[in-house]
């Protein structure tokens, strides 16, 4: 592979870790919209969305995972490729982008996710408790 077929290859792992990024922030603001809209108590429901959630977050933190490992591998292959190319024009390219070609480490990104994770399944908790409460002090007014 030639070094811009490399690079084209790196942004296109950037790019579907972004999506996946993306991906986890409209699922977690979905499922914070619905839970805050919902009136009832149901301590079931609230069981329910906390297990899928913690499932898919899983397997989103999964995904992420894996594009940046490969993106490291694409990143290491770039910087072999310089003892290889023999082209001179790539050389001032690749002296200014490669070091701007980082990402957080493995850890920094699990326990990003995994904090907010931990943090919306206590807001859904903290959702469910507070119908609790105002279910009970609604029931209190009327007796």
């Amino acid at each position: 592979m030639t070094y811009a077929e490399l690079l084209d290859l790196y942004f296109d792992r950037s790019n579907a870790l972004q999506w996946y990024w993306t991906v986890y922030v409209v699922v977690l603001g979905g499922l914070l919209a619905f839970s805050s809209l919902r009136q009832g108590k149901d301590i079931l429901t609230t069981v329910l969305v906390s297990v899928l959630y913690a499932a898919f977050a899983y397997k989103n933190l999964g995904a992420i995972r894996d594009v940046t490992e490969q993106r490291f591998a694409i990143l290491e292959a770039l910087r072999e490729s310089a003892n290889a190319d023999v082209d001179v024009d790539v050389k001032p390219v690749r002296e200014r982008i490669e070091p701007t070609l980082v990402g957080p480490a493995d850890v920094d990104i699990r326990n990003f996710h995994v904090a907010c994770d931990a943090l919306t399944i206590a807001t859904l908790w903290a959702m469910e408790f507070r119908r609790r409460r105002i279910a009970a002090r609604e029931a209190a007014g009327r007796d």
